[in-house]
């Protein structure tokens, strides 16, 4: 099979993924002119107007344009249901088409790594990378960066209800924050963004396009990596298809890997790098025995509730007026601002489920809009909906391979609610919300929920309701995740162990899964393994000089 492969190049580091990682990683690696960097892209150019107009989230949901189209397996903790998984295949991978919020998450996330026994991931060690990567309209601060590629705006569109229900929030207890990333992130307040000038500001944007030109870069799209090339234990190249058609790269330093929580997993299962049985059920050689590959996944469940409303606007009803569409098409042509430009989410909390934790492990999320599923036309009465995420979740998933080929989408099993602490603390966060919408700021549009339900008030309803309403807000990680000992995939340098020259830089490193959005924390992870990256190649040099 290799043998009729067309060898399209020899570089020093082969990156497969160009997205929220790989991006950041080529701009990076590529600063240095004597670096030759290839980077690899199963989908094409991120060109769609739909790309940069933020709300084009709904539009890229589900597309084959940008979007893997994956699909979970029955999930028995929600009654058997099958989730849409959406996953980025574009340049940008998923920070082209995700909902742009900028969230880092809890100090404690980052100290938990490190007590795992991964030096140099705690808080104080990742909070420079974090600065390095940042724009921040808001200026410099000690735990914020100007500057950067990335930028992080504020929110350019407003809605009463939401100011309402922050109102009502901090009426129930809920403190006024308005900064949930610098490191303690308990509070009410608005989400920022990944925006500029109300465009998207995917990680193609911010860091691919102002390194495309260099000739130390070669960018290939249309490229589905089949596996990994070994020369004895040592990776040497990626083998994958061209437009359909089989090529090689070579790697003279390292293959690096940034395909996400779902891709990573696969092609080092494809590869050989996985569980003997797994791999031998497929007809696929062991090259390593690594059972934990694939295996950890963690992800965000998310509960979401809808409250009707009176006395107010929201998106619902401007989505149903043709005059208002126009307004809003204007408003944005001209402004760069209003509903064109929001994220699928607008007022944020994190807050507790018990008050004797030391970190919130729930997160409110808040919009002016109400539809059945994503993708699917919003409702035509007034309305918002309020998602109770569980951000430290018990319950763990897996990415395992189905078949030897390549094109052929893994198993994606998410196990979402199938532990108790998981039903408890989504009933307190279903309880939180409803206290949350009876408070005094919140009467004069006379609020009513309407899913699940009022009606629903013991454990076992509430219980019941969650496996029916729950679904995901699509943060998988961890299913190559880093530890100390060998039975980890990498480690805390993200060297794959049981190889050599071959690392996994993507959300899929993560030891547990961070208390809020992951898009950052992979940026930082990235930023991170460049350094990395560059002080081995460094110290290879000085070995053999």
């Amino acid at each position: 099979m290799s043998e009729n492969r067309t060898e399209l190049g020899r570089f020093d580091y082969v990156i497969v993924g160009a997205g929220s990682a790989g991006c950041v990683l080529a701009n990076r690696l590529s600063a240095d002119p004597s670096i030759r960097v290839c980077l690899l892209e199963a989908g094409g150019k991120d060109s769609h107007p739909w790309v940069h107009i933020p709300v084009g989230y709904f539009f890229n949901f589900d597309h084959p344009r940008a979007d893997w189209r994956y699909r979970t397996e029955p999930e028995p903790g929600l009654n058997g249901r099958v989730l849409k998984y959406p996953r980025g295949r574009v340049l940008g991978g998923t920070s082209s088409i995700n909902g742009m919020v900028y969230i880092r998450g809890h100090a404690l996330d980052y100290d938990g790594w490190r007590q795992l026994g991964n030096v140099g991931w705690s808080w104080s060690d990742v909070l420079p990378y974090f600065k390095r990567s940042e724009n921040q309209v808001r200026g410099p601060s000690e735990t914020h960066g100007v500057g950067g590629e990335l930028a992080v705006d504020d929110l350019r569109a407003s809605w009463e209800i939401l100011d309402a229900f922050r109102k009502a929030a901090i009426e129930s207890g809920i403190p006024a924050t308005d900064d949930f990333n610098g490191g303690e992130s308990e509070g009410i307040g608005y989400f920022q963004v990944t925006q500029k000038n109300g465009r998207r500001m995917s990680t193609s944007r911010a860091f691919l396009k102002p390194a495309a030109a260099r000739k130390n870069l070669t960018i290939l799209t249309g490229c589905l990596v089949q596996r990994i090339r070994f020369g004895g234990k040592r990776a040497v190249g990626v083998e994958f298809l061209k437009d359909g058609a089989p090529a090689y790269v070579a790697a003279e330093n390292e293959v690096i890997l940034s395909a996400g929580a779902v891709g990573s997993p696969q092609i080092l299962q494809l590869s050989g790098i996985g569980a003997p049985a797994l791999l031998g059920d497929q007809g696929i050689a062991v090259r390593h025995a690594a059972p934990r590959v694939g295996e950890g996944l963690q992800d965000h469940p998310a509960v979401r509730m809808m409250f009707k409303v009176e006395n107010t606007t929201t998106l619902n009803d401007q989505l149903s007026s043709w005059v208002s569409k126009a307004a809003m098409l204007f408003e944005y042509a001209l402004l760069r601002r209003g509903p064109l430009t929001i994220p699928p989410a607008l007022v944020n909390a994190f807050v507790k489920s018990d008050p004797a934790r030391a970190a919130p492990d729930l997160q409110y999320v808040v919009y002016p809009l109400t539809y059945d599923m994503i993708g699917e036309p919003a409702h035509t009465f007034s309305a918002f909906t309020g998602s109770i995420c569980l951000v430290r979740p018990e319950s763990r998933g897996s990415i395992r391979i189905t078949s030897p080929d390549a094109r052929v989408s893994p198993q994606i099993r998410l196990n979402f609610l199938d532990n108790p602490t998981d039903i408890q603390a989504a009933a307190a966060g279903i309880r939180g919300m409803r206290r949350v919408c009876a408070a005094d700021a919140l009467k004069p549009f006379n609020v009513r929920e309407f899913r699940p339900g009022p009606e629903l008030v013991t454990d076992e309803q509430i219980a019941a309701a969650a496996r029916d309403i729950t679904a995901t807000i699509f943060h998988p990680t961890s299913t190559c995740g880093m530890g100390p000992d060998d039975t980890a995939v990498v480690d805390d340098r993200l060297r794959v162990r049981g190889v050599e020259r071959l690392r996994v830089v993507d959300a899929s490193v993560m030891p547990m899964v961070v208390s809020g959005n992951t898009n950052a924390a992979t940026i930082m992870i990235a930023e991170k393994a460049s350094d990395m990256i560059r002080e081995d190649r460094r110290q290879s040099a000085a070995a053999v000089a």
